[in-house]
């Protein structure tokens, strides 16, 4: 088959590739997007039942898109987003082509051959922009769980309905991993999560949410080349968050009060057993450290904006660290599940342009892989800001991007 030409482009029907198709459409760059299934295929169907977005839908905007509802403080769930992504896909009459998956993007005589099972494209510039959580990442360890044992993540789960019944193990302790061991344990399951680095934020803070604050204070817009290792600030882990009517904060110590069992990170599985840190105490003390510079830098800028002094009573207490067993013997009945919350990545197998790492993730200088003229990287964590984890990050780094590209083209 011959292939097809177009200007640009774009890998993946998500939020950033709208709002990236958004920002070349304003530039007059044809294009074309294509997407593995439909629009917002993972929002629909690769995320459990009650998840909601961690940020307030306020927050929720997109290129010529801003949320216009009668609650702005609450929380979309994953298919209320999945709606508002085919609307928005509509709304900018976006040139999608649905139910195409790429299988191959390699370089060819200053442009790009893009193979695909609805057959090969030519482009300018390619855009990818398939997300940074296609695939759950999973340790190497687990290979070691006892037979017969239930070993399932994120993107299996749904519900606890799914589950056998007897105690589950959650490894993870950061957004997902805490949601997930909070709603398993009221299903009336015993629950353990094990909890290793992590990133403590209160929900609210002052009568605001704490994406307010960090919005507010210009913390969600530090850019990429401001920060002194970008590396490491793209693998944070994502905040304890849990976005419901209640606006309430979910952490360790919220768990632990409904009875939740908490032991330090799992290192590895031998014979049968699971062997965890005995460094619990200074992770939760480091991110307890870490929560109340965030809430330092907050009340020094409302105190210089008229907001006044803040109430120590308003911070959250001390994260309250138990001794506990550093193993757990997973044969003896008390565990029948493993919940893996141990993160994602992307799937680049299909990218045969050499610019990956060593661990399969685009070197890129923010979003702009410089290696491979032409070639660029959007929705991925602290892109080109600290917002870009977020769905409204993905507009301010389109933005971006597209002027790049333009002058790439130019050139």
């Amino acid at each position: 088959m011959t292939a097809r030409d177009v200007t640009t482009l774009v890998v993946g029907g998500g939020h950033s590739g709208l709002a990236m198709s958004r920002c070349l459409t304003e530039h007059s760059i044809d294009h074309v997007v294509l997407e593995r299934g439909s629009v917002a295929n993972s929002w629909k169907t690769e995320r459990w039942d009650s998840l909601t977005l961690l940020t307030p839908n306020w927050q929720t905007r997109l290129p010529g898109f801003a949320y216009e509802g009668d609650d702005p403080d609450g929380f979309m769930s994953g298919l209320d987003i999945a709606s508002l992504i085919e609307t928005y896909a509509t709304a900018i009459d976006a040139p999608v082509r649905a139910n195409v998956t790429v299988t191959s993007v390699r370089a060819d005589d200053g442009r790009y051959v893009v193979e695909s099972d609805d057959g090969p494209w030519r482009a300018r510039a390619v855009v990818m922009a398939s997300g940074g959580c296609n695939l759950p990442t999973v340790p190497d360890y687990a290979s070691a769980v006892p037979a017969g044992m239930a070993s399932l993540t994120p993107m299996d789960y749904k519900n606890p309905a799914q589950l056998d019944d007897g105690g589950v193990l959650v490894v993870g302790a950061s957004a997902t991993g805490l949601q997930l061991a909070e709603e398993i344990h009221r299903s009336g399951r015993p629950v353990t999560i094990s909890a290793g680095e992590h990133v403590r934020m209160p929900r609210t803070y002052r009568g605001r949410d704490i994406f307010w604050w960090m919005d507010a204070t210009g913390l969600l817009g530090e850019r990429f080349d401001e920060v002194d290792d970008i590396t490491r600030a793209r693998n944070v882990p994502s905040p304890q968050l849990v976005g419901t009517p209640e606006r309430a904060s979910l952490d360790l110590n919220r768990l632990q009060a409904i009875g939740v069992e908490i032991r330090g990170r799992l290192g590895a599985i031998r014979d049968g057993r699971a062997l965890f840190s005995g460094g619990l105490r200074n992770k939760c003390t480091l991110a307890d450290l870490k929560m109340h510079r965030l809430l330092d830098t907050i009340d020094e800028w409302a105190l210089g904006h008229g907001f006044g002094p803040g109430d120590p009573l308003d911070r959250p207490t001390a994260t309250a660290v138990k001794d506990a067993p550093l193993t757990l013997d997973l044969t003896s009945g008390e565990i029948r599940t493993i919940v893996w919350a141990t993160g994602f990545r992307p799937d680049l197998s299909w990218l045969d342009v050499p610019v990956l790492d060593h661990k399969g993730r685009v070197r890129h200088d923010g979003g702009v892989v410089t290696s491979a003229p032409g070639l660029y990287l959007i929705g991925t964590p602290f892109l080109r800001r600290r917002r870009s984890s977020f769905i409204h990050g993905a507009g301010y780094d389109a933005e971006d991007l597209s002027e790049h590209l333009v002058a790439h083209l130019a050139g």
